[in-house]
């Protein structure tokens, strides 16, 4: 009978050899194999070995301290590609210090690049990214100045008179995966998992160039015992498998709960425990943005502002069966969790794999996506990822905004250290932001305004006090907030002067409101 092959954490350190390209699946701590990824860490921090490693991931796997963090030393990793690195701030450190060649690439291409490596393809062809950094005509993903010089890792390619970009493939040597149980032949189930990811796709583009496969699971059962239908990764092609001895701490569901059942749709919790948000700036954002969805539409949560209070909203609002939430991790429907915990639901309607979610998101387009940003300049450009030195990098930003029917960018008007109280209905503007974010050039093309504004993208700009669309003839203001000055806190506070509407309008006062603000009667008198 065929037997998996059961070793210790310290045995997968043994098999990696200096050189070798790392790909591990996780998103946030979701699905991080904790136990393979500490004794790596280990083995080059007591031997110097392995060393000049190549890490490969598609999603941000970490909650500022585990995950790929552990991975986040000088000399580990010689060169890392990768989409997010916001909950990563020691990798941050490292790009911005250039201590390791850095390409930032989206999220959903690095996904389906194992699905095309797999199926032997030489990449991935797509239009993903096109006029934003990761073109090679504009930065080629290169994160800073120690990686300008290298080869570009995606090249611009021409079929049938039209522009694509090709996404290079990456042989991968090692994949870490994590599953919640195995059967004594390795066959492995994700049942416990609070997302599906790409698994099998990046497994089988392991195999494609004769890499090896490691997995993390929980328990070990009886040949026989699982539903084939529950097999994420038939026990063939994994080389090895961990069993955790340490879960509450090396195998938990995600970064805030070793386990819970409502999250990987084994249980649901009571719509009314679900406790509403209180009212900050924030929920303030998030309410106007949600006057942009209609009854039956589908909508993108992105991180930030988006997924932490949008779901809730809709929940307290009671119009969260009117609308199709979904998130790049798959999932559809919830409430979702926030922060370090993006990703995940309570109450989920449908949970399909990372790499088909983005098909979606690529091809047909979702009807409107909610996203975060940091800077918009005149023609329209976001800038998303890269702050000064600092930068996360775009995740699944440039495969959703690129091909929504709807863009909804929400965000303060400045940042760092604004201050806001809500009295009568009215925003009242206690402190500035230190930092402009209506800027005359963006510093990075997260999103390009001309091309949008070319082809008639819909594309919203939601801040606590102004509200801005992109028109044909560049960035114009189509509303205020009651009670704030025109010019004083406002147009004074940009680098650009924007299109005022002759229609300029008073943002709905009730989204200032403590207890609902009426979202439902809006959304549902639109239609369709």
């Amino acid at each position: 009978m065929i037997k998996a092959n059961f070793i210790k954490p310290q045995d997968v350190a043994a098999q990696i050899k200096d050189g070798m390209t790392i790909c591990p699946i996780g998103m946030t701590l979701v699905s991080a194999s904790e136990s393979n990824l500490k004794a790596i860490e280990q083995s080059f921090l007591t031997t110097g070995h392995p060393q000049n490693l190549t890490l490969l991931h598609s999603c941000g796997q970490s909650d500022r301290k585990d995950g790929i963090q552990h991975f986040a030393h000088k000399g580990l990793v010689t060169k890392i590609i990768g989409s997010h690195w916001g909950l990563q701030p020691r990798w941050m450190e490292m790009i911005a210090n250039n201590d390791v060649d850095a390409y930032c690439l989206p999220q959903g291409q690095i996904a389906q690049l194992y699905r095309s490596m797999a199926c032997g393809l030489p990449g991935k062809m797509s239009k993903v990214g096109l006029g934003t950094f990761v073109d090679p005509r504009v930065e080629g993903g290169k994160m800073n100045d120690r990686t300008k010089k290298l080869p570009d890792i995606v090249d611009v390619i021409n079929y049938d008179n039209e522009e694509y970009l090709m996404y290079k493939k990456i042989p991968i040597d090692i994949c870490l995966i994590r599953g919640t149980e195995c059967d004594e032949m390795g066959n492995l189930t994700t049942d416990e998992e609070a997302m599906k990811l790409e698994v099998l796709a990046a497994v089988m583009a392991t195999k494609r160039f004769g890499g090896k496969v490691f997995a993390q699971v929980k328990r070990v059962v009886q040949t026989g015992t699982l539903n084939p239908k529950s097999v994420i990764v038939p026990g063939v092609f994994i080389d090895g498998i961990v069993i955790c001895d340490n879960p509450n701490v090396d195998h938990r569901q995600t970064s805030s709960w070793v386990f819970d059942p409502s999250y990987s749709g084994q249980a649901r919790v009571p719509q009314n425990a679900i406790v509403p948000l209180p009212l900050s700036v924030r929920k303030v954002i998030g309410r106007r943005a949600l006057e942009e969805v209609y009854p039956g539409c589908v909508i993108n949560l992105g991180t930030g502002i988006p997924n932490d209070v949008i779901g809730n909203i809709t929940n307290e609002e009671e119009f969260n069966q009117d609308i199709m939430i979904t998130v790049e991790s798959g999932i559809y429907g919830g409430v979702q969790a926030g922060g370090i915990d993006f990703g995940i639901g309570q109450n989920l309607l449908a949970m399909i794999s990372h790499h088909e979610q983005m098909d979606y998101y690529n091809g047909a387009g979702v009807d409107v996506t909610f996203m975060g940003f940091g800077e918009l300049d005149k023609e329209g450009n976001i800038n998303a990822t890269k702050m000064g030195p600092r930068c996360t990098g775009c995740g699944g930003f440039i495969d959703i905004t690129q091909n929504a029917k709807k863009v909804v960018f929400c965000g303060t008007f400045s940042a760092s250290g604004c201050d806001f109280s809500f009295d009568n209905n009215e925003l009242k503007i206690q402190k500035e932001g230190q930092i402009r974010k209506m800027v005359d050039k963006v510093a990075q093309i997260s999103f390009n305004g001309p091309i949008a504004r070319a082809k008639g993208q819909q594309v919203i700009i939601v801040t606590e006090r102004a509200v801005f669309k992109l028109v044909k003839e560049g960035v114009m203001l189509t509303e205020i907030a009651k009670g704030v000055d025109l010019q004083k806190d406002i147009l004074d506070l940009m680098d650009f002067k924007p299109i005022i509407s002759p229609d300029l309008k008073i943002i709905n006062t009730n989204i200032y409101n403590q207890g609902k603000c009426f979202l439902k009667e809006i959304i549902l008198n639109k239609g369709v």
